[in-house]
C-alpha cells in the first residue's frame, strides 16, 4: 500500500552487492510510477528513468529543455513505488560542475539509486540522433568528479555516458572510458555502440559495469539479453519501449475510437480493470480503511 516499504539506502546497497557479481541486470524503462510497479511486477531487476521520455512526457523533444526540478519529481515519484533500484538520466548534469554536485544531491534525496551524466555539449540531443558534439575531456572530468564529490551515500551510482563514439570512433570511446573510470565513475554507459564487438571491445577496456542501451530506432542493433551477457555488459535499459508500446497502442485505440464509434475490438488490448486493482492494491487499502475507520459516531 502507498509506496516501497525498502528505504532508498538499503535499495542501493542491494543493488551495488548485485551489480558486483557481474551478472546482467535488466532495467526497462519506466514512463511513470505505475509503469515502474508494472516492471517490478514482471520480475524485473531495475528500473531505468529517461531523459527522453520525461521529456516526451511533457511533450518536449529530447534536446535539454527538461529542469532539475522536472527530472528529480518525475524521479522521485517513479522511485518511491517499486521495491526495485531506479536509475534515471540525468543528461549533462544541469549545467556547471557546482550544478552537476547539486543534481546528485537532488537526485539521491529523491530515491533513486543512481544517475548518469554525458560528456556532450549542453544543451545535449538525443544519443542516437546525428549532429552531436562533446565535450573537452577535461570538462567531461569535471563533470563527473564533481558528481563523486557531492554524493553522501556512496551507494548511489556515479555513471559517466560518453557519446564519443558517434563523433570521433571507437578508439575515441575507449580512451575517454578510462578517463571517466579514472575520474571516479562507478560504471560506463558508451553510448551508440554499433556492434557486439564494440560493446566487447570497451569490457575489455576498463574494469567497471558497463551499461548497453537497447533503444528502438536508433544506433544500435536490438541486441538480445544472452548476447549482451555474453560480452560482458552488466546493465542493459529499454528507455523509450515501455512508453513507445503505449502510445502505440493509444493511437490505434483512437484510429479505431474515430472510425467505429465504440472500443469493443479493443477490449482485449486492455489492461483488465482487475489487473490495474492488483497492480495498485485496491485490497491492501481496502483492508487499511476497515482495519482503521471501524467504528461508527455517537449520535
Amino acid at each position: 500500500m502507498l509506496y516501497a516499504k525498502t528505504p532508498a539506502h538499503e535499495k542501493r546497497r542491494a543493488f551495488r552487492e548485485r551489480l558486483a557479481t557481474g551478472e546482467l541486470l535488466r532495467f526497462p524503462g519506466a514512463f511513470n510510477p505505475l509503469s515502474a510497479r508494472l516492471i517490478e511486477q514482471r520480475g524485473f531487476e531495475g528500473v531505468y528513468v529517461s531523459g527522453a521520455v520525461l521529456a516526451a512526457d511533457l511533450g518536449l523533444p529530447d534536446i535539454g529543455l527538461t529542469t532539475l526540478s522536472e527530472v528529480a519529481g518525475r524521479g522521485r515519484q517513479i522511485a518511491r513505488m517499486t521495491e526495485l533500484p531506479a536509475i534515471i538520466d540525468a543528461d549533462t548534469g544541469f549545467g556547471e560542475p557546482m550544478n552537476v554536485a547539486r543534481t546528485v544531491q537532488e537526485l539521491e534525496d529523491a530515491g533513486l539509486a543512481g544517475l548518469h551524466i554525458e560528456d556532450q555539449v549542453n544543451p545535449k540531443r538525443c544519443g542516437h540522433l546525428d549532429g552531436k558534439q562533446v565535450v573537452d575531456e577535461h570538462t567531461a572530468l569535471q563533470r563527473i568528479a564533481a558528481a563523486v564529490d557531492a554524493r553522501r551515500d556512496p551507494n548511489f551510482l556515479i555513471m559517466a555516458r560518453t557519446d564519443i563514439r558517434a563523433v570521433d570512433g571507437l578508439d575515441a570511446a575507449i580512451d575517454r572510458a578510462k578517463a571517466l573510470v579514472d575520474a571516479g565513475a562507478d560504471a560506463i554507459f558508451p553510448e551508440a555502440m554499433a556492434t557486439l564487438a564494440e560493446f566487447e571491445a570497451v569490457r575489455a577496456a576498463v574494469d567497471v559495469p558497463l551499461l548497453a542501451n537497447m533503444t528502438e530506432f536508433g544506433k544500435s542493433e536490438l541486441f538480445t539479453v544472452d548476447q549482451l551477457r555474453d560480452v560482458g555488459m552488466n546493465i542493459v535499459i529499454w528507455p523509450v519501449s515501455l512508453l513507445r508500446l503505449a502510445m502505440g497502442s493509444a493511437m490505434r485505440g483512437l484510429d479505431e475510437l474515430a472510425a467505429e464509434g465504440s472500443l469493443q475490438a479493443k477490449l482485449g488490448e486492455m489492461q483488465h480493470r482487475a489487473e490495474l486493482y492488483d497492480l495498485v492494491d485496491y485490497e491492501g487499502y481496502n483492508h487499511f480503511d476497515t482495519g482503521i475507520f471501524n467504528f461508527t459516531i455517537s449520535r
